[in-house]
């Protein structure tokens, strides 16, 4: 049984518009987990500095165009939180980038399959 031509046109064509979508995502998704790594460790480097001052050191942060004091504690717990947040984003992403890699290695594939498919008729 053999697919006419006008089908297997557009079954291919969609095929490959699924790839493309996938691969769009992929770079969408690779540029935002390195933003969120890049952030992690700023965080990161922040609080280890934070770390080795002396406690009663006075802290302050910005907010709009002003420092508030804020407790050192306060500010570690902050940062803590933030970093284990932006580290489950990169995770959920990194699950999210698996997906999208393995649904454009399976686009490819179908649409290489069809053409072998087709070759042979």
């Amino acid at each position: 049984m053999s697919i006419p031509n006008e089908a297997l046109q557009k079954l291919v064509q969609e095929i490959e518009t699924q790839a493309i979508m996938a691969q769009r995502e992929i770079n969408v998704v690779k540029t935002t987990i390195s933003g969120k790594q890049r952030d992690a460790r700023l965080l990161e480097l922040t609080s280890s500095e934070l770390k080795t001052l002396p406690k009663d050191t006075k802290v302050y942060e910005g907010v709009g165009r002003m420092f508030v004091f804020k407790p050192t504690t306060e500010v570690e717990k902050r940062l803590s939180s933030e970093t284990t947040e932006l580290k489950s984003d990169v995770s959920n992403l990194n699950k999210k980038l698996h997906y999208l890699e393995t649904t454009h290695k399976n686009s490819r594939e179908h649409i290489d399959q069809i053409f072998r498919s087709s070759g042979r008729s």
